[in-house]
């Protein structure tokens, strides 16, 4: 990482979560690799676009590049979507970036690694256990889909690439795919110790690189790493009645980690589109009806089509005005309790631009009788 998120999403340092927001899904929709197809400045940007995001809406993140700059995320551990095990990690249209999964996320994990370069975090602070955990990145993308829908539910199919376990080595890195022996140089700690004057100083283990394992031989398709990259398929289920901005967590179908270590998760976030004939508020639906005066006036009955599709008969009360909504209970959004919410009519009116005579006469009649005096048309 090595420009300003700030900078990235135009915005200032003092900017609230809904300013990042907006600003980002203007611009991560400007840059999409779908609308910008073998565009690599587009698919830079965009990169750098999610990148940035993914630092500002952490409030951890956020605070350690506030206090640390560019060096809270020094060694790929920060928001780095670049900076994958396997190379470029943006195939094919898909996209992702580092939400948390490695070795470090947050002030917490700069906290650890500022305590081990003190001494601390062995057999009596964090355990060694926790301090090789090997964890893969999480992936995150975004879908857009139409109001209906939202309302039906759905599924969509999302194309990326990613790192994948080896299949050959069945993820463990060795020529023979048997899990790699403990390396004897560390004892599994994947952390020597040294003096330094008066500190202990605990530094990754030279002979395996703080993995804790020491591979022989390693596996000739991923070269020792246990992942591979290869292009996915993933099926997302939309549930009836998501909310636009929801985040959907898959469990474990992120990134393979590193010698047999465990996946990270994918995220999907959802958006939906403006509809040109239902307004959403929550659970319930807004759909303006013009209606002529007659009707308001003396009220009748209107058939409308709901949502999904069917055909409604709604009574107008008589003496309705213009600008009432009426409510037409349970054909709004499902609640996903079972229930749905409740569609409401935002009546307006139809003016006609030309009348007959013997409308004219009429509309006279009637201004006369409300009024007492001529009126003119």
């Amino acid at each position: 990482m090595n420009k300003n998120p700030y900078e990235i999403l135009g915005v200032s340092k003092d900017a609230s979560d809904t300013d990042i927001k907006k600003a980002y899904h203007k611009l991560v929709m400007k840059y999409h690799p779908d609308k910008n197809p073998g565009d690599k400045t587009a698919e830079e940007k965009f990169k750098e676009v999610n990148n940035a995001f993914d630092i500002l809406k952490d409030p951890q993140k956020r605070a350690a590049y506030d206090r640390f700059g560019d060096a809270a995320f020094a060694g790929g551990n920060g928001a780095s979507a670049g900076a994958g095990f396997n190379g470029n990690p943006f195939g094919n249209g898909g996209f992702h970036f580092n939400m948390g999964g490695g070795d470090m996320g947050g002030m917490e994990d700069i906290l650890r690694e500022a305590m081990r370069g003190f001494g601390f975090g062995g057999a009596g602070g964090f355990g060694a256990e926790e301090r090789r955990q090997n964890r893969g990145r999480d992936l995150l993308d975004e879908i857009v889909i139409d109001l209906r829908d939202a309302f039906f539910g759905t599924t969509h199919t999302i194309k990326f690439t990613s790192a994948v376990k080896c299949e050959k080595c069945d993820g463990h890195g060795t020529a023979d795919g048997k899990p790699a022996k403990t390396c004897s140089t560390c004892g599994g700690t994947g952390y020597v110790h040294a003096r330094q004057g008066f500190f202990a100083v605990e530094t990754p283990c030279p002979d395996c690189h703080g993995l804790g394992k020491k591979i022989d031989k390693k596996c000739s398709a991923c070269e020792g790493s246990g992942t591979v990259n290869k292009q996915r398929t993933l099926d997302v289920k939309i549930p009836a009645g998501i909310m636009d901005g929801t985040r959907l967590r898959m469990a474990g179908m992120g990134e393979a980690a590193p010698n047999g270590g465990t996946p990270g998760d994918f995220y999907v976030d959802v958006r939906i589109r403006p509809d040109k004939k239902f307004e959403r508020i929550g659970n319930d639906l807004l759909m303006h009806m013009d209606m002529d005066f007659a009707t308001l006036a003396l009220g009748g009955e209107i058939e409308i089509e709901t949502i999904d599709d069917k055909k409604l008969s709604v009574k107008i009360p008589s003496g309705t005005q213009v600008g009432e909504k009426l409510r037409v209970r349970g054909h709004g959004m499902p609640t996903g309790r079972g229930g749905f919410g409740d569609l409401y009519l935002e009546i307006g009116i139809i003016i006609p631009k030309k009348l007959t005579e013997k409308q004219k006469k009429a509309l006279n009649e009637f201004a006369d009788i409300k009024s007492g005096k001529k009126s003119w048309f």
